[in-house]
């Protein structure tokens, strides 16, 4: 009886399979996330995640018991430095396992193993969370969850429907704005053209203007004579004695 001999066998002999964890944990350490196969996987989390949590307290004793068991100082270099300042003050749980699916050759049920701190988005081709299909459902199972998810669908389109039909209104008001807002400068327009039709209007008083200016100029040639009309009798006056001697001394 296995009782209380929990762990994996791995089909490796004690030797073989403590070299092949502490290799696992090594690249683990190194690259952050490695892809093997799912028992290995479990294995490995069960053997790095004690010495993940030693790393916690940096002291010769804890560095030590770890080198131990990776035998390699740049993974506890590592362990000790960068990761150990990553984890923080996490409780456990270090590492996470994403299933991948089936390997292409021998169909081994592959994973992904990574630690939890360096990533969290979930990786690109991992199995999804749906329910497996059984024998013995008949299909009820998935009718019920097709009906599920069809009763949303109606009720979104019921609700929408309103919402259609308030925007096809609303763009039939718009579309009769903007009609009536095209039409208003086409109305306009003559107003527009009133200044053109008053240009003559506005010849007309310039011209009124400038005549006055062409009579100011030739009232002085018509007032010319008139200044001249009182000398004229001056000089006949003037004349008009010595006309009246030469009789009188004649």
């Amino acid at each position: 009886m296995r009782h209380r001999n929990k762990g994996y066998k791995l089909g490796r002999t004690s030797a073989h399979r403590k070299a092949t964890l502490a290799a696992l944990s090594t690249a683990l350490i190194e690259h952050k996330r490695i892809t093997t196969t799912v028992t290995k996987a479990k294995a490995l989390r069960m053997y790095v995640e004690p010495l993940i949590n030693r790393a916690k307290v940096d002291s010769t004793h804890n560095r030590r018991e770890v080198f131990r068991h990776l035998q390699n100082k740049a993974a506890v270099k590592e362990l000790f430095g960068e990761i150990a300042t990553q984890i923080g003050d996490r409780p456990g749980g270090y590492t996470r396992i994403v299933r991948l699916g089936q390997r292409a050759g021998d169909g081994a049920e592959m994973a992904i193993i990574e630690l939890v701190d360096y990533n969290d988005v979930k990786p690109e081709g991992s199995a999804g969370s749906g329910r497996k299909r059984t024998r013995r459902g008949g299909g009820r199972g998935r009718r019920r969850r097709s009906g599920a998810a069809a009763a949303p669908a109606a009720a979104a389109t019921a609700t929408a429907a309103p919402e259609a039909t308030e925007d096809a209104v609303e763009a039939v008001q718009d579309a009769a704005a903007t009609e009536a807002a095209t039409e208003a400068p086409a109305t306009e327009a003559p107003a527009t053209e009133a200044p053109a039709t008053e240009a003559p209007a506005s010849e007309q008083t310039e011209a009124a203007r400038e005549t006055p200016a062409a009579e100011e100029v030739d009232s002085p040639a018509a007032e010319a004579p008139e200044a001249e009309a009182p000398e004229a009798p001056e000089a006949s006056d003037e004349e008009a004695p010595e006309a009246d001697d030469e009789k009188k001394d004649g």
